[in-house]
């Protein structure tokens, strides 16, 4: 039992005894008995531990299928264990007992990067090679670890309805999906990827599963609550009644990926939708405990709070993780090198906006949005520049455009070169370094016909309000060419990839504070780093923005020169100089 005497804090899901044993240990306090059901061996009926906890060694080893049988007669539901470690048939389907003990690892010695040395490269594997899978990937991570990429981030594995989606609809938070190879294909990706001295980073979510799986998880116990929801679907229930071993489930989740998949960090989904009032809020727990799974593992927040706490050491009262994205500088670039105002880009589009998100990346730090009708954020002054991961493309960004499409030829240089040299931890989405010019698009795959209904008509409703599209317009996420348009062509802009090269080599000479002189009228910015200055122009037009040094490091454009204490920048140009 664990040291508290709580059964739900021992390891819970099916732990590999033998060839044909494991311990399955399942939190399942609504039922009146549980069972373990082995295919053509029969069912073994596993002992109340107590707390709503059952446990007992089940004739299952390594590979072999499993179902958790809860109640009997007539009462009797055959389910998967909600810890699964590998579903090979689906959300519906039984589970499949993974020994990660038999994985042949060749990473020995192996830490996680450095957060001062991370440049993120996020990837989707369902469309980042045809074949859309881990084993294909492994075949671009050369190219990525000579892009000058030290990490790949992961969206979302996690088991999800059908074959295709972007992941964030998951139910089983361990269970690698079948569709990119399982566990063992996970696993392979991470050893590749450390073979190539790339980290990987995996996306979780930590906040809803997808509502295919609502009913098979409430049948065991109160996973979720009804105090409180989020905007896609019932919350996780982190603090009422039973709300202790639902956070196990969790936190065991995150340290499974780290400790036993070796992977290097988490993303941690819309942590601002995880509703906790307990003293030690879950994300604090999860930081916690992957931080102890693994030292150096590093946690990255996406949270919409715009508030430092997030990335506080809990002796400061915050919740320890170790960075957080910025999404405030990405609004205030995006609209610069486009026009985009429509939602909550209305509020962004000055000069002054990417100057202070220079600084620290809260342009709303206590400020007024007039987009929320509130003030909202806080000052982070005093947070680490490399604890904001900002980026000018990532999957919300450019996929929860109606059709997905990424940033126009024209601003792709000059976001490059402002997200790049910022002095923040820069992500890339994949395909941007080469210019793709495949769109990345909302796709799905529900099982069940009223999900999928209600998701092909909410997407239509999001949009309607935007002058750009028409409801019809917009691609249906569960038709699998929306899925197709999406997959990576890898057409390549030679000349970008080529920028980025040289972008991510020189921003290791690039340091100090951002010291920003700007005209909004002309629009143009000039960022000074240490010894280096950014020179920019956000304008359609030429422009001359004055610069002290006399040595042109490098360009976003040919045709770039400098002139009598100028910089001469074509339209939508950066030059650093010395």
């Amino acid at each position: 039992m664990s040291a508290d005497g709580l059964p739900f804090r021992r390891p819970l899901g099916a732990t590999p005894l033998g060839p044909r044993r494991s311990l399955v240990r399942v939190w399942a306090p609504n039922a009146r008995a549980v069972a373990v059901r082995v295919p053509r061996r029969g069912e073994t009926p596993l002992r109340e531990e107590g707390h709503g906890v059952w446990a007992g060694e089940a004739p299952a080893g390594p590979g072999d299928d499993y179902w958790i049988v809860l109640d009997d007669g007539r009462r009797a539901r055959r389910l998967p264990d909600p810890a699964t470690r590998w579903q090979p048939r689906g959300l519906r389907g039984p589970s499949r007992v993974f020994d990660p003990g038999a994985i042949a690892w060749t990473d020995a010695g192996r830490r996680p990067p450095a957060l001062a040395d991370l440049v993120l490269y996020e990837l989707h594997v369902g469309t980042f090679t045809p074949e859309g899978t881990f084993d294909a990937a492994t075949g671009r991570l050369g190219r990525l670890a000579e892009l000058g990429v030290t990490a790949v981030e992961l969206m979302p594995v996690a088991d999800f309805p059908g074959m295709r989606g972007w992941g964030y609809d998951g139910v089983y938070p361990s269970a690698a999906h079948r569709a990119y190879g399982g566990p063992d294909g996970l696993a392979r990706f991470v050893d590749a990827a450390h073979g190539h001295g790339l980290g990987v980073i995996l996306d979780v979510v930590y906040n809803h599963v997808g509502a295919s799986g609502n009913r098979a998880l409430s049948a065991f116990g109160p996973y979720f609550t009804d105090t409180c929801s989020t905007s896609w679907g019932e919350a996780i229930n982190t603090d009422g009644e039973g709300s202790d071993a639902v956070r196990e489930w969790i936190a065991q989740s995150a340290e499974w990926w780290v400790r036993d998949l070796h992977v290097d960090g988490l993303r941690l989904d819309a942590v601002h939708a995880i509703f906790d009032q307990r003293p030690e809020h879950l994300v604090a727990e999860v930081a916690r405990r992957v931080h102890a799974a693994r030292p150096g593992a590093l946690v990255i927040a996406e949270s919409g709070l715009n508030d430092p706490k997030v990335v506080r050491p809990a002796e400061r009262g915050g919740w320890g993780c170790d960075a957080v994205w910025a999404d405030d500088f990405h609004h205030a670039l995006r609209t610069l090198v486009t026009d985009d105002r429509d939602g909550y880009y209305a509020e962004f589009g000055r000069v002054a906006d990417l100057a202070k998100a220079l600084r620290r990346p809260h342009v709303h730090d206590g400020t007024w949005s007039s987009y929320r009708g509130r003030t909202f954020g806080a000052p982070a002054d005093d947070v680490p520049r490399e604890a904001f991961v900002v980026f000018d493309q990532n999957h919300d960004q450019v996929g929860n455009r109606a059709l997905g499409d990424r940033l126009p030829p024209r601003a792709r240089p000059l976001a490059a070169f402002v997200t790049l040299l910022s002095g923040f931890t820069p992500l890339l989405f994949m395909g941007e370094e080469h210019g793709e010019p495949a769109p990345f698009q909302f796709f799905t795959d529900h099982i069940d016909r009223r999900i999928a209904a209600a998701t092909r008509e909410g997407r239509r409703r999001e949009f309607a309000r935007f002058a750009a599209f028409a409801g019809e317009a917009v691609p249906d996420p569960q038709d699998p060419e929306t899925f197709a348009r999406s997959r990576l062509t890898w057409r390549e802009d030679a000349r970008l990839r080529a920028l980025y090269v040289d972008l991510l080599r020189v921003r290791r000479e690039v340091r100090g504070e951002a010291e920003c002189a700007l005209d909004e009228a002309a629009r143009w910015l000039r960022v000074r780093r240490g010894a280096h200055e950014l020179a920019c122009n956000f304008a359609r037009a030429a422009r001359r923005v004055p610069v002290d040094g006399d040595t042109l490091v490098l360009a976003t454009h040919p045709d770039v020169r400098l002139e009598e204490g100028a910089a001469l920048l074509p339209p939508l140009a950066g030059a650093l100089v010395t």
